[in-house]
């Protein structure tokens, strides 16, 4: 795997290194990895997968903890932004 590579955020280029979760590049592009049923942002909370607060679309599976997944290079993340 390439030392730096470019991944998708809800369509917009962001430059990724080897190893790099899939939260710290939702965070890396500004955007939170979901909203809240009352609207406020949410974003990772634990970093351990426990807390669900990352939950993001990775390559069109619904509901991935984004802070246990390292970034591919080609990888789509989509928020509920």
């Amino acid at each position: 795997m390439p030392d730096e590579f470019t991944i998708k955020v809800n369509g917009a280029p962001v430059a990724v290194g080897a190893g790099t979760t899939a939260a710290v590049a939702i965070a890396m592009a500004g955007q939170p990895c979901r909203t809240s049923v009352a609207g406020e942002p949410r974003g990772p909370l634990c970093g351990m997968g426990i807390c669900f607060e990352c939950r993001a679309i990775v390559n069109g599976r619904p509901h991935s903890r984004s802070c246990q997944l390292l970034c591919e290079p080609g990888m789509d993340i989509r928020t509920d932004e």
